[in-house]
């Protein structure tokens, strides 16, 4: 069997399948869905954008996810300066029916409703656990991509989950003032915490975001490379059952470019993480 540094090397490159574009709008819902050219039975992952980022500047983790066999619905809603974590998780949702239930492509391609997933970054890696807990198919997996506070928490519903996850987080987010990523690991039983080096939370969207307006970093192709080799190996373990890849969703095992955790790092308090503004 390959060892883990040559697969997620192969996974930082795209997979063996021609990618097709659609839009959710034909189907009701603003957004975005990309599938391989072909395939029947195949997984499939809502996944839900962060704060005032729309879907499109998740087109090359989407693209990728498609090229590895995985159908990645995007729904582009929610992107007001106050948008309802709640109302974006419904539209996970609903991003989800539309792939597993609509023929998509030119006919050639369906999804299996036993293989669906979320995943969401920041605002909408919140989301994807609150969708977690409210779909009416219980997904297979989640994954929360260097997650945010929201309002509600999402901490309150991840303790109740019975799906397994994994949870993205940096270095620096213990004490970053708009992350919940380990609050969000503790309160969820069944997730991995994986702490992926040298990255940069904002960077994954491509591009130039409003976020840039309010002094927040932008698009950074490390932080993309990284967080699509270990999402996608993460998928493929839990929704597709690929033995090759059963270590990315298995907590005992380090993966390349993270850091090896002995116990899950300690929460930061309110006060600790307004101070390291200021250090």
């Amino acid at each position: 069997m390959a060892s883990i540094k040559s697969l997620y090397a192969a996974l930082t490159r795209p997979g063996p399948h021609r990618v097709l574009r659609g839009d959710l709008a034909y189907a009701g819902l603003a957004g975005v869905v990309y599938t391989p050219q072909s395939g029947y039975r195949l997984p499939a992952v809502a996944f839900g954008h962060d704060w005032l980022t729309g879907a499109d500047r998740y087109a090359g983790l989407l693209e990728h996810l498609a090229s590895w066999g995985i159908v990645a619905a995007a729904p582009d809603t929610g992107r007001g300066l106050a948008p309802s974590v709640l109302d974006l998780a419904a539209d996970l949702g609903r991003a989800l029916e539309i792939a597993s239930e609509v023929r998509l492509g030119p006919g050639r391609i369906s999804v299996d409703r036993n293989r669906l997933a979320l995943a969401g970054h920041g605002f909408g890696g919140s989301a994807a656990v609150f969708a977690a807990d409210t779909l009416s198919v219980r997904p297979k997996a989640v994954a929360a991509i260097f997650p945010t506070v929201t309002t509600p928490a999402a901490e309150q519903v991840a303790s109740g989950l019975t799906v397994p996850g994994v949870v993205f987080s940096s270095p620096d987010d213990p004490k970053a003032l708009r992350s919940n990523s380990i609050e969000l690991a503790h309160a969820w039983r069944l997730s991995t915490l994986r702490v992926i080096d040298k990255v940069s939370p904002a960077g994954l969207p491509q591009g130039r975001r409003l976020t840039g307006f309010f002094g927040l970093p932008t698009s950074d192709r490390r932080t993309q490379r990284r967080v699509r080799a270990l999402l996608t190996g993460y998928l493929l373990a839990e929704l597709v059952g690929d033995k090759r890849f059963r270590d990315f969703a298995n907590p005992q095992v380090a993966m390349p470019k993270t850091e090896a955790l002995e116990a899950l790092p300690e929460p930061a308090s309110p006060e600790e993480k307004i101070a390291a503004l200021f250090s």
